[in-house]
């Protein structure tokens, strides 16, 4: 299980570093937080200890000079970005819409989170084995 979910990170790392070597960057500003309460694990009910998520909502003009609007997928509480803030915006030129701020959140953390937590299992799975084969 702890390499399936290494190799998920590496793939989930590839993409990143794919969209980045194809992506056009422009500037943009944060015109707006929209608050959401998302739902966890496939839960209906929210957590009492769980607050709502602020996801960014980002305005850039694209190469073409048209000005184009979009909601970041990566939200956090509390908000890792303030309205009138500027970020730099990632977008493929043939995709406008399909936009991605330039930051750790949006490009990196899955690939870190799969990448650590399967590298996490890998090791105590190996540990195991090797101690079980020892012992026999």
């Amino acid at each position: 299980m702890g390499t399936l979910l290494m190799i998920g990170g590496l793939i989930a790392a590839g993409v990143s570093v794919s969209y980045l070597t194809d992506a056009e960057r422009a500037p943009g500003t944060v015109v707006s937080l929209e608050w959401r309460n998302d739902t966890h694990s496939g839960s209906r009910k929210q957590r009492a200890n769980d607050g709502p998520t602020a996801y960014p909502v980002v305005e850039f003009t694209s190469a073409d000079g048209t000005p184009r609007t979009f909601r970041s997928s990566a939200g956090s509480n509390p908000p890792s970005y303030e309205r009138g803030e500027q970020v730099e915006v990632l977008y493929l030129a043939d995709s406008p819409d399909d936009a991605r701020i330039n930051g750790f959140t949006s490009l990196w953390l899955l690939p870190v989170i799969l990448g650590g937590i399967g590298l996490v299992m890998a090791g105590i799975g190996t540990t195991i084995a090797i101690t079980t084969r020892r012992r026999s």
